[in-house]
């Protein structure tokens, strides 16, 4: 036994020494041209897959419907400027740079294989280390859905190339650099994403900058507003603030849900003022809260898609957004509120008129925004 165990410690020793010489002197070649070895490529594929296994559990955030058309547009938009330099999309190779990566990024049409939504969200999420696929550049869990929802469809077949170019076409418009980009999901997606048409110009130039600057959370928004030139950010705040709102679009709903969303909105306490007050519709006045007009700081909400308005709440309830007095004091109107009264409210403000169309005018911020002729076809 002692023959044995003296024969490990000298084959131990000696493996730390040939390691530490491979260190220490260079001797591992790490040129990407040279290349693994067979097993080398076979052991780390190998763990890869067992990894992902073994880690993918549930998310904390549950699954939307992945089938939803709109998730899905979302997912292809960001994955055509986030993703697609490596992995390509349908109907489109690699470049010779990327192939000659090592290890190569599979196509995207090769990259999914049979995963399950659970794996592809992990593995979007997570990012995968010694493969220069980067983690999701957020902490939030919930905007990675809309990714996999566009890699399910990709599984499926439901997006072929012809739908991959319809979805990430961009229209020619005259405006601001960045707004036909910008235009693709916030005048093109029919739900998920906030409409621009009604804010006012202080408060879309005040969240481009958070997300920016990562003091808001989220990976499709942080990556988006990180590729826009942050010179000409008010620009296109001001841009569409000043693109007249057409009617709200929100789908048929419960007339008791919207009836009990307005009576959740109008009715405020003695530690938060109701939503009404901050978000309107009809005059916004913070009373004793500061006196402070809540232009740029609290958004008109009239007319706003509703899956969006959902999302937002939960994050404000779970504590997620925060950060400036007005977030605080969000944070504390929506801790208390259940998912029943998430929905109730949504429902309710997407079904109203957005400020600036029918209802009434909207202001621009600081410099005002004047409607600008070329806006998106009506029923964008």
């Amino acid at each position: 036994m002692k023959t044995v165990l003296a024969t490990l410690a000298v084959l131990g020793g000696l493996g730390a020494v040939a390691g530490g010489a491979t260190v220490a002197f260079g001797l591992y070649n790490v040129s990407a041209r040279a290349g693994h070895l067979p097993p080398v490529y076979w052991a780390l594929h190998t763990t890869y897959l067992n990894a992902v296994d073994l880690y993918s559990g549930a998310p904390e955030t549950p699954a939307p419907d992945l089938g939803d058309p709109a998730l899905v547009e979302l997912g292809a938009r960001h994955f055509e400027t986030a993703c697609a330099m490596c992995h390509a999309v349908p109907g489109r190779e690699r470049s010779a740079t990327v192939r000659g990566m090592n290890p190569v990024p599979p196509h995207i049409t090769d990259a999914v294989r049979d995963w399950s939504s659970e794996e592809l969200h992990w593995i979007v999420f997570e990012g995968v280390k010694m493969s220069g696929m980067p983690p999701w550049p957020s902490s939030r869990e919930d905007d990675v859905w809309a990714v996999v929802a566009y890699l399910r469809a990709i599984q499926t077949g439901e997006v072929t190339p012809a739908r991959q170019a319809e979805i990430t076409a961009r229209a020619e418009m005259d405006a601001p650099e960045g707004a036909a980009w910008c235009a693709g999901c916030h005048g093109g997606t029919q739900a998920h994403v906030p409409r621009l048409d009604i804010f006012e110009a202080d408060y879309i130039e005040a969240a481009l900058l958070a997300y920016r600057e990562g003091w808001r959370e989220s990976g499709i928004m942080q990556h988006a507003a990180s590729e826009l030139p942050p010179e000409g950010l008010r620009a296109l705040a001001t841009w569409f603030a000043g693109r007249k709102a057409p009617p709200g679009r929100a789908p048929a709903a419960d007339p008791e849900l919207i009836a009990q969303g307005e009576a959740l909105a109008r009715a405020g306490t003695d530690d938060v003022p109701a939503c009404t007050a901050c978000h309107g519709p009809g005059p916004r006045d913070l009373g004793g809260l500061g006196g402070e007009a809540p232009e740029g700081r609290f958004p008109p909400l009239a007319g706003q898609d509703a899956a969006y308005m959902i999302t937002q709440l939960r994050l404000w309830r779970d504590g997620v957004r925060g950060g400036t007095e007005a977030y605080n004091l969000m944070r504390v109107a929506a801790r208390e509120l259940e998912e029943a009264d998430i929905a109730a409210l949504a429902a309710w403000y997407a079904t109203l008129d957005p400020p600036g169309g029918a209802a009434g005018e909207k202001t621009g911020g600081r410099g005002g925004a004047a409607p600008n002729p070329l806006r998106l076809p009506a029923d964008h």
